[in-house]
């Protein structure tokens, strides 16, 4: 094109021009925007910190999973509204985001643990299918024509060797380790508590790092024990998911321990 060419491109700082080239840049998916940034991904992690709060706390003999439990219609099958998942007998999955793309994620990784036990006749590792569904989730975000899942998952387990692991994964398709986490709406809130409480102390038993678990949840969700889900996964057995009653009673236990605190930091009258 000559150089006298009315067609000539304004700078994206000029006039309104910046914000008209940032929405080009937000309706791609695989298009970096020219400060670097993904939009598309960075908007399925908005959709993450709408979901609910999902906490796991990594014991010395147990692994720990906590999902706020959002209310369901009178007539619902409460069952059928589940947030965390089992992936094998000894690895487990809560998440936080859009359940039907949970549900695409969790069907591809029971089955690549199935077929990982088929080929080499060993169970999965924990790092291996948190591996699997981090590689799963970054290819929707390389390629046109699909979106990045709306997820971020929190997946806890033993390895074959007795090793307890927590690992988080997000929409971008990276994972971490993790001792303690959160997701989901108010995961900040929930992970400051968990950087101030967590010791050595705090996981000494099994009952300890479950209380913390539901500590942690209580900061953010409301009305106690009903509306917390608890799943459990000891050294060399399978998933359980607490009871209600069984939750009621360590939301009782840990309102007890407060209580007795408060009369401790009371002054005593002379």
């Amino acid at each position: 094109r000559g150089a006298g060419s009315p067609r000539t491109r304004t700078p994206s700082g000029a006039g309104g021009c910046g914000s008209q080239m940032a929405a080009r840049y937000d309706r791609a998916i695989t298009v970096f925007s020219p400060d670097g940034h993904l939009f598309q991904v960075e908007y399925a992690q908005e959709a993450v910190k709408k979901g609910s709060t999902a906490v796991g706390i990594r014991g010395k003999d147990i692994v720990v999973l906590g999902v706020e439990k959002k209310s369901v219609a009178k007539l619902q099958e409460e069952r059928t509204v589940r947030k965390i998942c089992a992936l094998d007998d000894h690895v487990c999955m809560a998440f936080a985001g859009l359940t039907a793309d949970a549900r695409i994620v969790i069907n591809r990784a029971r089955v690549e643990c199935q077929s990982h036990k088929l080929t080499v006749e060993d169970p999965v590792t924990v790092e291996y299918i948190t591996r699997f569904i981090a590689t799963l989730k970054q290819r929707y975000t390389q390629s046109n024509g699909r979106r990045p899942f709306g997820i971020s998952a929190l997946i806890v387990g033993f390895d074959y060797d007795g090793t307890p692991r927590l690992y988080q994964t997000d929409p971008s398709g990276t994972y971490q380790a993790w001792k303690a986490n959160a997701i989901g709406r108010s995961a900040k809130t929930v992970r400051e508590f968990l950087e101030k409480n967590y010791t050595e102390e705090a996981i000494a038993t099994d009952n300890d790092t479950i209380k913390l678990a539901i500590k942690a949840l209580l900061e953010v969700v409301q009305s106690g024990g009903k509306n917390i889900e608890l799943a459990i996964i000891r050294r060399n057995q399978a998933l359980k998911l607490l009871e209600a009653k069984e939750i009621e009673s360590f939301v009782t236990e840990i309102e007890k321990e407060k209580e007795e605190e408060t009369e401790k930091k009371k002054p005593k009258k002379t």
